[in-house]
């Protein structure tokens, strides 16, 4: 499974927020992958798991949990995917760009264009709200 890291763990060792990985073995205390992105594509590192505290609560006692900093990676983001480069690509688009940087970002991943499929909403005249 496809997984993206949450956390910069190890810079040097290209684990860094964002970094995509293939999960090999999945232990209780560990996580073996291999680096799919990056510098280091191939290399197999452990994750740990690693206490989480979130910052926004506004509670009398501090909240604190051990979890992996990973998440799974079917999508992502066209900010995520900036400066990676993938086999495939798949836009779906139900609402108009932010801005046109974001579309060549998106497009621009893949290295041959029979690779890029995108998915608009059609605009529907009659509606009232024209990005429906």
């Amino acid at each position: 499974m496809i997984v993206m890291l949450l956390r910069s763990i190890a810079s040097h060792k290209g684990l860094y927020n964002g970094t995509r990985l293939i999960i090999c073995k999945l232990g209780r205390l560990v996580i073996e992958a291999e680096i799919v992105t990056g510098k280091n594509i191939g290399s197999r590192v452990l994750i740990p798991r690693i206490p989480i505290v979130p910052s926004n609560l506004d509670l009398s006692f501090e909240l604190q949990r051990v979890q992996f900093p990973i998440r799974p990676a079917f999508a992502m983001s066209i900010n995520k995917a900036q400066g990676q480069t993938m086999d495939m690509v798949g836009l779906y688009l139900p609402h108009p760009m932010f801005c046109h940087g974001q579309l060549y970002v998106a497009l621009s991943r893949v290295q041959n264009n029979a690779r890029v499929h995108v998915r608009v909403r059609r605009l529907d005249p009659d509606a009232s709200d024209a990005r429906t």
